[in-house]
């Protein structure tokens, strides 16, 4: 499969949208995803575009030496063939490039695919946010990883 890995722009909002609505129980609204590309200077949005149609996403944000990432997801018919881990290692190195020391992320508990992924990349468990999702009641794993 061909795909290359671009900034997210505001053409690819409705693919992006989508994605994120069938990948998670509490998506992110339209709008965030606007404010994201549009007005948010924090912002480092990706997407992996195959032939026009987006296959992943992923937003994080760079601030001072960190990079937070704070949605990343891949479309239900390209998950399980690395364009998820292509896709964060893509912003993982953007960041490092630009001066980031640390990463940190919040994932579900339940979300093993997610979870075996960062501890690929060397993210470690750092932290807990009991009761962080709002719909189960499920905890936040934190993870951070140093560069």
């Amino acid at each position: 499969m061909n795909y290359i890995i671009r900034k997210m722009a505001v053409e690819d909002l409705e693919q992006v949208v989508a994605i994120d609505q069938t990948s998670f129980s509490l998506p992110w609204p339209p709008r965030s995803f606007y404010f994201e590309v549009t007005n948010n200077p924090a912002s480092r949005c990706w997407v992996a575009d195959a032939d026009g149609k987006i296959i992943a996403m992923v937003v994080a944000w760079f601030i001072v030496d960190e990079i937070h990432i704070a949605t990343i997801a891949t479309h239900s018919d390209f998950r399980k063939q690395g364009v998820g881990a292509d896709l964060l290692a893509h912003t993982l190195q953007f960041a490092k490039e630009e001066g980031a020391v640390t990463s940190f992320l919040e994932v579900r508990e339940s979300n093993e695919s997610a979870l075996k992924m960062y501890l690929k990349f060397g993210y470690v468990e750092t932290g807990r946010r009991e009761r962080y999702y709002a719909d189960n009641g499920e905890d936040a794993i934190l993870m951070t990883k140093t560069f």
